[in-house]
């Protein structure tokens, strides 16, 4: 998908504008000396909201991370979405990570759910379950995928751009989650991990598990 932001995402737009302006006045009423730190800020707000391109992969059946990040869990969860038994692969973003979410699947939007909550640490497994989140459940093919989005210990702010009935693609950017936060995804308990606990993803491009193939079924 082409997007209107190839390289920042305009989420941040508002914030780089404003540090930047900031920067600026600073340094022309008081010296550069003084606005180095404001400067150390817009770097930091510029390479946060960075939104860059990635190479999706062509198989049908992989199903691709829905944020960069760090694999934080990976096991058999009760999905409370769609009320089933699921596997849960989870990926927690530092404010270092690419902050945009994007669909992991081709697939169809069934229901888009927000739930407030608390604000824990989202390396934390109760997390997922507590704290502010946005959850879709998604159909794809055969197969039912809810990916959450979870606001974390700084975090005050989860984007969600998709709603029910709408086609994603797989890559497409959904939403956004502003500093630090985890991405949950449920997936039907017969897909194959293809990551561990540790591991570093990137949206899009990294694939996190397979589907089953339906040709050996």
């Amino acid at each position: 998908m082409d997007y209107p932001h190839p390289i920042l995402a305009r989420e941040g737009w508002p914030f780089i504008v404003a540090v930047l302006v900031a920067s600026l006045l600073l340094w022309f009423f008081a010296g550069f000396a003084w606005s180095i730190p404001l400067w150390i800020v817009s770097v930091f707000v510029i390479q946060f909201f960075r939104d860059p391109p990635r190479r999706i992969p062509s198989d049908p059946l992989a199903v691709v991370s829905p944020a960069d990040g760090r694999i934080v869990s990976l096991g058999r969860a009760q999905d409370p979405y769609a009320q089933r038994e699921a596997l849960r692969i989870s990926v927690f973003m530092n404010v270092f990570n690419v902050h945009s979410n994007r669909s992991p699947v081709d697939g169809e939007v069934l229901a888009v759910s927000y739930f407030p909550g608390r604000f824990f640490n989202a390396d934390l497994d109760k997390a997922s379950l507590e704290n502010e989140r946005n959850a879709l459940v998604m159909r794809s093919g055969a197969h039912t995928v809810t990916v959450v989005q979870v606001a974390g210990l700084i975090a005050r702010r989860v984007l969600c751009y998709a709603a029910a009935g709408q086609s994603l693609h797989r890559g497409e950017r959904f939403g956004f989650i502003r500093f630090g936060s985890r991405v949950d995804l449920y997936l039907p308990l017969d897909s194959q991990p293809r990551v561990s606990i540790g591991d570093k993803v990137h949206a899009s491009s990294s694939v996190l598990a397979m589907f089953p193939d339906p040709a050996r079924g």
